[in-house]
């Protein structure tokens, strides 16, 4: 290895650390400064780093907090086995909340629960998991470089007592110092890699040796090419009438319910390997591979006023 090399690799490495021990100094200030806090634990690649963080943050000891999956019942399998394995290794627990009992319940309302999407339906499932458990806190893994509406987010986002965000209404964040106070209903939601991109993920993800579930590497999979995206062939995504199905070797940047979750064509099988794809491409994850995003350019904005994660 070279002089210059050993050079990037060592700023690189400074950079992994400063936001390393920034995610670590809020996961401990969520765990000193709200009563009643929440991991969010998907599977995908961001919550295996909250993992990692909340591990360095409160390892030898047990975590603070329970960790939590809405899950859509439309899930890519692949991903909750990874889930269950992970949790399983940890030894911590794992609340699972369902779509599924929320359509039972009347609470969603799907003109077909069997294929229309689920991805918005959780914001109502989280709402009523928020409300069963009287969490005060929510840590999840959403990043500002994904999209518009989560560059608008604080660290310490406040929701109201309808589970709503109002983007306008956000509290300072000067000097990193963060007001946790909410009153009984309220929550906040917080993000400890907020200011981590893409890159950053897979780096951290190659310099911890992290494990992740198999489709985030490159395989062959069956896909339908529409609008400009690879959807999946699936029960739920089936071809429409004249559309042609392709075998092609893709890999997902991102996990979430099937319906609107599409891979990217790709060769990477390593994470080195997705770092130089990832370092050179122009679109980010969500606008290259997820359908719901497509709508219009405030789609997740409305759905983030309404509770969405």
């Amino acid at each position: 290895m070279n002089a210059h090399q050993q050079f990037i690799d060592a700023a690189s490495n400074r950079h992994l650390d400063w936001l390393e021990s920034e995610a670590i100094h809020i996961m401990r200030e969520v765990a000193a400064e709200c009563s009643n806090p929440v991991l969010l634990f998907s599977g995908g690649k961001d919550s295996v780093v909250l993992l990692r963080i909340a591990e360095k943050a409160f390892r030898p000891g047990s975590f603070p907090f329970p960790m939590m999956h809405i899950d859509t019942g439309h899930n890519f399998a692949e991903v909750i086995t990874f889930r269950d394995k992970r949790i399983a290794e940890l030894g911590e627990r794992l609340i699972v909340r369902s779509v599924e009992d929320s359509i039972s319940r009347g609470t969603v309302r799907l003109r077909n629960p069997l294929t229309d999407s689920r991805n918005a339906a959780q914001a109502v499932t989280l709402l009523e998991s928020i409300e069963e458990f009287k969490f005060d806190a929510c840590i999840g893994g959403a990043r500002r470089d994904e999209e518009k509406a989560r560059a608008k987010e604080r660290i310490f986002s406040f929701r109201d007592e309808f589970g709503q965000w109002d983007p306008k209404a956000q509290r300072p964040e000067l000097w990193d110092l963060y007001n946790t106070r909410v009153h009984p209903g309220q929550n906040m939601r917080v993000f400890p890699i907020s200011n981590w991109t893409e890159l950053d993920v897979w780096q951290y993800i190659e310099r911890e040796k992290l494990e992740l579930p198999p489709i985030y590497f490159a395989h062959e999979r069956e896909v339908i090419p529409r609008n400009g995206m690879l959807i999946p062939l699936t029960d739920l995504t089936p071809a429409k009438e004249g559309e042609q199905v392709e075998t092609q070797v893709v890999r997902f940047r991102t996990v979430g319910d099937i319906s609107c979750t599409c891979p990217v064509a790709s060769d990477a099988t390593t994470v080195a390997q997705i770092i130089a794809e990832t370092a050179i491409t122009q679109i980010t994850e969500r606008g290259a591979t997820r359908t719901d995003d497509q709508t219009s350019e405030a789609s997740m904005e409305k759905r983030k006023k309404q509770g969405y994660f």
